[in-house]
């Protein structure tokens, strides 16, 4: 299309050529294989091809014979239709002798009762339907039949195919896993108007090789022996392709074949086993929505993890189709674009809109996905809230008190998700006005000269007219029954407007992605604006990205959710807690060149044995964002508003540290040119600086411990110590391993050990180091006064005679119990906001007002509240906040991003990557212990900084710290807006003694220069020059 005026009032469009463009973007493969019709390796299905030939039952005729001779006994059937009735059923309903080999007789005779059944209830019903339900269900197999009409999903039917996903797809993995046949009778049933049977078969999986080796994918040797008695030659090459492809990328393979002399297709999907769930029954929801029916479908497994799915599909019959229906190849083509949406998210809080044909299925995931962001960011407070807050004191903690809990409650009880979602349903024709505004700005139409025809998505386009944003306003205005239905469907055009670009309508793609402009944030509430938003939903998953510099640093961290409450808590937190933890690691990383950003996965409350998943899904779709999507056949560009090349640097958190290597090989692979330094914290292997295996974040973390002994003069053998976090994290194990403090407490996922006389050290040290949980300490070590209370446990009585009701909750609130046993409190895990200001007063003595805790590090991140440090520092107790504390893991990770760009590909491997056998390089070795020195000197200093300024203003050390690291932050900000780059002699002076010296020795100064992008150089820059001598 021109960019003059579109004739007749038409909208705009984009093509190619017209999308804005992020300048210097290179493809990259994706994550899902599409194949097309055309295609050089498209495969062609003969005319009399079945794709599946059943092994022949040699039995049949006798078992047949044996069935009449049953049924007749039975009497239930009159004597003269005994005959045809079994017949109709053995020839008829097109069930291969899979069936029949497998099923006894009286097994075949209740099915056929039960169907005659079916058709007597119809003669008797008004209006003759006839409906017949069967399912019967034993430990291998399965059999579902069900009268089914041709292109239609029957709302209020059995749900045979979604309790087949439910039951036997969704869960198969390894010698659990189920394969599934359907078939659909060729004719309509007799008296049962345009109903036909459709009939399902699953049967648990027998493979050749129940445990073959991971690079395996020969089908003869990893598929089921029942697929490999009855697939034909042609459907085994079909199938082996696809795997061969599927094994290489993390999403899907979509490949579509044609049926000769026949208006059919057959799509073929293969995926990970586990990475999508409900999608058998999603699948057929989408092409009834096309006018389409499907004759067969095949669910295979193979015992390398994989599914592929088979499906015949065709037009429903003349007289059923309505004319809104499109051809066949347009409506396969609009569906093969559809099948990564549906795998995204196979069901969606709108599919009943979707199942009805109310909305496409781009419309339905669409309000889905705004659904999430509105539960996010409706929640707020208002502009009464606000002014209530500048009129009360701040220094008075009751009033402080009470705007967080009116804060707390204005969140959680105004718009619930459920309250939300109720709202948006009731508006599916503004839904699809908003949609369309929406897909005008992000959806690409290619050119003609393309090999696909226009998608029926950019047909659309071309024939509702598309509103302007003041005409959405007015529209919502005058639809919206009430002020609260206005304040949501309103949101929907905030989340329009915020977002920058998407791979919504990439056709390669495992989760939606979102880049947000975060300025609709209110600034009341979020008073450090963020410089980008990354959302992220998938149907295991919703996860922000959030960053405050253009070039920021910080981990990615999984939340999970031990029950259905605690979801609903985490979700309503999510956001803040994300915004929280990235504004920490801001303040943290004023010694390093980068800024602060954080990324939080929350997984659904379904789906929590899926961490590895969603990490993986959640990574490739922000891939999908800052590499340009291609695949072979389509080319449909992402529309960037943004218009800014942008690279994120990360690093593992909580539930995160053994996939950071995947992540990096998966960055390779795509062909992003950054990958070395993409991921922190990967194996040595791959160059990386593993922060649990060198201690990195607890070497801060200790030099603060140390801090206070050495200021108090105070003996570590003798100091009672409590810590949260065990022996099975990263900080909590090497806390203990470096510690010499007399444990009294700890506190883990699993439960809390409690021993007044001092936790076992041995058995404690032999926790850590084989990073276990408490719920493994031998107990038997414990003195008479020592305990261990697990979650699971209740009614316990300890050892004083307390009787514990619920594990759970003692755990959960063990730090808050008012008669401590220990001197030092060092939180190393823990959810934010352990302690808030309506808690804090049981770590104070009511009579006299004093802290009953007298030193607290805040290892973990944001576990204590701003406001509850205060309170204690006021009561006496000595605190250090995390943003001081928790700093070494991103000085680690900086320093070996620096590393990994300083270094060409060869150097690289040469210098920084450990071999196959165990062996460090030289290099490595002295870097990483460089690396640890500069962060206990960082922390060292830092320390006797607030330490100092403490002592001799009087004024709080988390005030102290937030203020070092603002002003540090701020200067940074100025140094770059003046021309001091510019003077090569004092850039070379700084540069020179600030960047580590085997660095310099072993690369030199100009070509780290050439290496390091120049934006990072810069960074970097005023953060030595300023930062390092005035800790000094």
């Amino acid at each position: 299309m021109a960019n003059s005026d579109p004739p007749n009032g038409a909208v705009h469009n984009r093509v190619l050529e017209d999308v804005v463009r992020t300048p210097g973007r290179v493809p990259s493969p994706q994550p899902t294989h599409l194949s097309v019709p055309g295609s050089n390796r498209q495969f062609l299905v003969e005319k009399d091809e079945p794709g599946y030939v059943a092994p022949k039952f040699e039995g049949k005729e006798e078992q047949m014979e044996e069935v009449m001779d049953k049924v007749e006994e039975k009497g239930f059937i009159p004597e003269d239709f005994v005959d045809s009735e079994t017949k109709w059923f053995y020839n008829e309903l097109g069930i291969d002798d899979s069936y029949f080999a497998t099923e006894t007789a009286d097994a075949i005779v209740s099915h056929i009762h039960s169907l005659y059944a079916a058709k007597v209830a119809a003669y008797a019903r008004d209006d003759k339907k006839l409906e017949m339900r069967l399912d019967k269900e034993a430990g291998d197999h399965a059999v579902y039949i069900d009268t089914s009409k041709p292109g239609v999903t029957d709302e209020h039917g059995p749900k045979y195919e979604q309790r087949i996903d439910e039951k036997y797809l969704n869960g198969s993995k390894g010698s659990n896993s189920y394969r599934v046949e359907t078939f659909r009778s060729s004719s309509p049933l007799p008296g049962g108007g345009e109903n036909q049977l459709r009939c399902y078969f699953v049967y648990q999986c027998q493979f050749n090789e129940k445990n073959p080796s991971p690079e395996e994918t020969s089908i003869e040797k990893i598929g089921d022996k029942r697929f490999l008695q009855k697939a034909t030659e042609n459907t085994k090459q079909i199938y082996q392709s696809a795997l061969d492809l599927a094994v290489g990328r993390s999403g899907p393979v979509i490949e579509l074949f044609d049926v000769e002399g026949k208006n059919a297709k057959r799509l073929v999907i293969a995926y990970k086993q586990g990475s999508a769930q409900d999608f058998f029954s999603a699948l057929s929801d989408l092409y009834h929505y096309y006018g389409l029916t499907s004759s067969r479908k095949y669910v295979e497994q193979f015992s390398t993890g994989y599914t592929i799915m088979s499906l015949y599909i065709r037009p429903i019959a003349h007289s059923v189709a309505s004319a809104r229906f499109p051809p066949l190849e347009a409506s396969v083509h609009q569906i093969m674009k559809e099948v990564s949406l549906l795998y995204c998210i196979p069901r969606n809080k709108f599919q009943s809109h979707f199942a009805t044909g109310r909305l496409s299925l781009q419309e339905t995931i669409y309000a889905h996905c705004v659904w999430v962001f509105v539960g996010h960011f409706l929640n707020r407070l208002g502009s009464e809230y606000t002014t209530l807050a500048s009129i009360l004191d701040p220094s008075n903690s009751v009033y402080v008190e009470l705007l967080l809990k009116l804060k707390r409650r204005l969140r959680n009880e105004t718009f619930t998700s459920d309250y939300i979602l109720e709202i948006i349903i009731q508006y599916p024709d503004l839904i699809r006005a908003l949609y369309l505004a929406f897909a005008n700005s992000h959806y690409v139409q290619t050119k003609e000269t393309d090999d696909f025809i226009p998608t029926l998505s950019y047909l659309r386009l071309q024939v509702d007219r598309v509103l302007s944003d003041n005409e959405l306003k007015e529209l919502i205005s005058k639809t919206a029954t009430n002020e609260h239905h206005e304040m949501v469907m309103s949101s929907f055009r905030v989340f329009n407007k915020a977002v920058l670009k998407t791979n919504f309508y990439t056709p390669t793609k495992v989760a939606l992605s979102f880049r947000l402009n975060p300025s609709f944030l209110p600034p009341e509430e979020y008073p450090q604006p963020l410089y980008g938003m990354f959302l992220v939903i998938s149907s295991e998953f919703r996860g922000f990205h959030l960053r405050f510099r253009d070039i920021a640093r910080g981990g990615i961290r999984i939340v999970k959710s031990r029950s259905s409450e605690a979801y609903l808590i985490n979700a309503r937190s999510l956001f803040d807690e994300n915004y929280g933890l990235a504004n920490t690691q801001q303040r943290k990383n004023k010694d390093i060149p980068e800024g602060g950003s954080k990324g939080v996965i929350l997984l659904d409350v379904h789906h929590q044995d899926k961490a590895r998943v969603a990490f993986e899904k959640y990574i490739d779709s922000i891939l999908d964002l800052l590499l340009p999507p291609t695949s072979p056949g389509i080319k449909d560009p992402i529309v960037d508003l943004h218009g800014k090349e942008e690279i994120l640097f990360m690093g593992p958190d909580e539930n995160t540290a053994d996939l950071v290597d995947w992540a990096t090989e998966h960055a390779r692979n795509r062909g992003a040119p950054w990958w070395k330094s993409f991921f922190t914290g990967k194996s040595p292997k791959l160059g990386g600086i593993p922060h649990d295996q060198y201690g990195m974040t607890t070497l801060s973390v200790r030099e603060y411990v140390l801090g206070i002994y050495r200021k108090l003069n105070l003996d570590e053998t003798q100091i009672r110590k409590l810590q949260t976090g065990g022996p099975d994290g990263d900080l909590g194990s090497n806390e203990i391993l470096l510690g010499k403090e007399r444990y009294t407490s700890i506190v883990d996922g699993s439960g809390v050990l409690v021993d007044p006389s001092g936790i076992d050290r041995d058995e404690l040290l032999r926790l850590a180091k084989e990073r276990k949980m408490v719920s493994s300490f031998d107990t038997s070590k414990l003195s008479q006064q020592g305990y261990r209370i697990l979650v699971e446990e209740n009614n316990i009585t300890l050892p004083t005679g307390e009787v514990v009701n619920n594990g759970t909750t003692f755990r959960n609130t063990f730090h808050l119990r008012p008669s401590p046993t220990y001197d030092l409190f060092v939180p190393c895990g823990g959810r934010p906001e352990s302690i808030d200001l309506g808690s804090v007063g049981k770590l104070i003595d009511p009579k006299t007002q004093k802290a009953i805790v007298p030193y607290i590090v805040e290892g973990a991140n944001l576990f204590i509240t701003q406001e509850a440090k205060l309170r204690l520092e006021k009561a006496g107790c000595i605190v250090f906040k995390d943003a001081s504390a928790n700093k070494g893991g991103v000085t680690s990770s900086s320093l070996e991003v620096l590393a990994s760009l300083s270094f060409d590909d060869a150097g690289f491997e040469e210098n920084m990557c450990v071999h196959a056998d165990g062996r460090a390089p030289p290099f490595y070795q002295a870097y990483v212990a460089q690396v640890q020195a500069i962060i206990r000197e960082n922390a060292r200093l830092e320390f006797e900084a607030i330490w100092r300024e403490s002592e001799a203003g009087g004024e709080a050390k988390s005030i102290l710290s937030d203020r070092l690291s603002v002003e540090i932050t701020k200067l940074q900000e100025e140094v770059q807006e003046t021309e001091l780059w510019d003077d090569e002699k004092l850039r070379v002076s700084v540069l020179s003694d600030a960047l580590p010296g085997l660095l310099l020795e072993r690369v030199g100064l100009d070509l780290i220069l050439k290496r390091v992008c120049l934006f990072v150089c810069s960074a970097l820059y005023p953060c030595l020059i300023f930062f390092l001598p005035r800790l000094e």
